[in-house]
C-alpha cells in the first residue's frame, strides 16, 4: 500500500533482491513492485536503468517484459551515456538483447576508445565476437590504442583478444605481432586448453609467428601426458593450416604418432578425417591413418548425404586418397571407389579479376580452344584453372586426343608423344596465403604438390607476386603467359583489415 513512497534507488534494489530470492512472479507483492518500477521508468536515472538492465539480462533473459521496457528507455536516452564503465557493461551484458541499442553503444565506444583500459578493450572485443558484430571502425580504434598505449597485457587479456579477433576474422598485423610476442614467455606455464585455444585462433587468422609456434611444439613434447588426444589434434590442425613444420619435426611427429595411433578408433569421424587430412598436408600420414579413413565402412556412412558437412568430409577424403596414391608409394590400399572421386559441383562462384585475366591471356596464347581446358576438376579433389599439353618444342597440342588419367572420364586414349609435357596453371588469390608472407596456406601447398605428382609442370599465377615455377619455355607462345607483374592490376601486398 505504501510502495509509491519508496525512493527510486531503493525500489530498484528491492526488485533485484526479490528476483535474487526467487520470489514467485505471480505473488501480489512481486507484481506490485514490478508494476511500480514500470510506472517509474521515465523517472529513473540512466545509471539506474543500466543497473536494472544488466541484472535482468543475466537473471531473467530476453523473455522479460520489464527488460524489454527498460531497453526501450535506454535506446531513447542513449545520449545520456557517460563513462567507459557504463558503455562496457551495456555492451557485454545487454547488447545482445537489442541490436538497435548495440549500434548506439558502438558509436559511443568509438568516441571513448582512447579512454578504455586493456580490460575494457577485452570485454568490448569479446562482446562483439559473441554477437558476431564486426564493427571495423571500432575494432581499428581499439587496436590502435592497444598497441600505442598499453605495453604489458595479462595472459587472460591476450588469450581473449586473439580469440575475439579470430572469431571476427579481423586482421590487424601490429596487434597480432604484439599478442604473439607477449604470449611467447607464457607458453610454458599455460594449460593445454589455453595452448590449444591460442594456437587455433592464430591459425584461423592465418598468422604464423615462428617463435610462438616453435614454443607450442616444444610445449607438446614437454607435456605429452597432460595433453588429451583432442588437444593434440587441435595443435596438428593448426600447424597444417599454416603449413608449419617444427624445427625438431622428427621428435615432434614421433611423439604424435605414438600418442595418436592407438586412439584413432576413439575419435569422432569428422575429427579423425580432419586429423588425417592435416597429417597429409604435413606429409606425415602413415598407412594406419590412411587405412582407417579410406576403409569402405568409414565412407559408406556419408554416401547419399548431400549436407554441406558431408560434402566437406567427402572432399577431404578425396584429398587423402590422392595423398595415398601420389605421395605414399608403400601404401597398398584400400582406396576410394571411382564413384566417390567426383566432388559435388561448387555453388556459383564469382569469377575474380585475376581468373578472368588468366583466361583471357591463355585464350590468346593457345590459339584454339582444343589446345586447353579451363576449370578442370580432377579425381584428386583439386581444381586446375587451366591445363595444356606442349610438345618437345613447347607448342600446344589438342588435348582431347590424349588420355587424361587425372580426369574421371577421359576423352582420348592416346599416350603423350615423346618429349610432350602437361602444364597446369594454378591461380592463387589473397585468401590462399598466410597473412604475413607470400607463403601458401597448407591446403594449397598440398594441392600444388599433388598436381605436380600427377605429372604436371606447374605455373603459379599469383595475385601476391609474379607467376612462379614456370617450366623453361623459350618459345614465345606460352612464355608470354608468365607475367612480369601480378595479373589484372592486383596489388602485391596489403596491410590492416582486407
Amino acid at each position: 500500500a505504501q510502495i509509491s513512497q519508496v525512493w527510486n534507488n531503493t525500489l530498484v534494489n528491492l526488485l533485484k533482491s526479490l528476483y535474487s530470492l526467487g520470489m514467485d512472479s505471480n505473488k501480489r507483492e512481486m507484481q506490485s513492485v514490478e508494476q511500480e518500477v514500470l510506472w517509474r521508468l521515465r523517472r529513473l536515472t540512466f545509471r539506474q536503468l543500466t543497473s536494472l538492465a544488466e541484472f535482468l539480462a543475466v537473471k531473467e533473459g530476453k523473455e522479460s517484459k520489464l527488460l524489454n521496457e527498460v531497453i526501450k528507455k535506454l535506446e531513447l536516452r542513449w545520449t545520456e551515456l557517460e563513462g567507459t564503465r557504463t558503455v562496457v557493461t551495456l555492451m557485454a551484458k545487454v547488447g545482445h538483447v537489442s541490436p538497435a541499442l548495440m549500434d548506439r553503444l558502438e558509436d559511443k565506444a568509438l568516441e571513448l576508445a582512447e579512454q578504455f583500459n586493456p580490460d575494457d578493450i577485452r570485454k568490448i572485443t569479446l562482446a562483439l565476437a559473441y554477437q558476431n558484430r564486426r564493427c571495423v571502425p571500432l575494432l581499428r580504434a581499439l587496436s590502435y590504442h592497444l598497441v600505442q598505449k598499453h605495453a604489458e597485457l595479462s595472459l587472460n587479456i591476450l588469450m581473449d583478444l586473439i580469440f575475439a579477433y579470430g572469431k571476427l576474422n579481423f586482421h590487424q598485423p601490429q596487434v597480432f605481432q604484439k599478442i604473439a610476442t607477449d604470449l611467447h614467455p607464457h607458453v610454458s606455464t599455460m594449460t593445454p586448453v589455453e595452448v590449444t585455444r591460442c594456437i587455433r585462433s592464430f591459425a584461423l587468422l592465418k598468422w604464423l609467428s615462428l617463435p610462438l609456434f616453435e614454443a607450442v611444439a616444444q610445449y607438446a613434447l614437454d607435456n605429452t601426458k597432460q595433453l588429451s588426444v583432442t588437444h593434440l589434434c587441435g595443435i596438428i590442425l593448426s600447424f597444417a593450416r599454416l603449413n608449419f613444420q617444427p624445427s625438431g619435426s622428427e621428435d615432434f611427429f614421433n611423439m604424435v604418432h605414438e600418442e595418436l595411433q592407438s586412439q584413432l578408433d576413439s575419435l569422432e569421424p569428422h575429427l579423425l578425417t580432419d586429423l588425417v587430412w592435416s597429417l597429409c598436408v604435413l606429409q606425415q600420414a602413415k598407412a594406419p591413418y590412411l587405412q582407417r579413413v579410406l576403409a569402405p565402412d568409414f565412407h559408406a556412412r556419408i554416401r547419399g548425404d548431400q549436407s554441406l558437412k558431408a560434402q566437406n568430409l567427402r572432399l577431404k577424403l578425396i584429398h587423402i586418397n590422392a595423398a595415398a596414391k601420389l605421395e605414399s608409394p608403400e601404401y597398398r590400399g584400400p582406396f576410394l571407389p571411382a564413384e566417390m572421386l567426383s566432388p559435388a559441383e561448387p555453388a556459383g562462384e564469382k569469377v575474380t579479376l585475376l581468373q578472368s585475366s588468366l583466361r583471357e591471356a591463355l585464350a590468346g596464347v593457345l590459339g584454339s580452344r582444343d589446345n586447353g581446358r579451363f576449370d578442370v576438376r580432377t579425381i584428386y579433389g583439386w581444381q586446375i584453372d587451366a591445363e595444356t599439353v606442349v610438345n618437345s618444342e613447347n607448342k600446344p597440342l589438342p588435348l582431347k586426343d590424349f588420355a587424361a588419367p587425372h580426369l574421371l572420364r577421359s576423352e582420348g586414349t592416346k599416350p603423350l608423344p615423346p618429349g610432350a609435357r602437361r602444364v597446369a596453371f594454378l591461380r592463387w588469390e589473397f585468401p590462399n596465403f598466410s597473412n604475413r608472407s607470400k607463403d601458401l596456406l597448407g591446403r594449397y601447398v598440398m594441392a600444388r604438390r599433388h598436381v605436380q605428382a600427377a605429372g604436371f609442370l606447374v605455373v603459379d599465377v599469383s595475385s601476391r607476386g609474379e607467376a612462379r615455377g614456370a617450366p623453361s619455355m623459350p618459345a614465345p607462345g606460352l612464355a608470354a603467359v608468365i607475367p612480369s607483374r601480378p595479373l589484372a592490376g592486383q596489388p602485391e601486398g596489403g596491410g590492416g583489415d582486407r
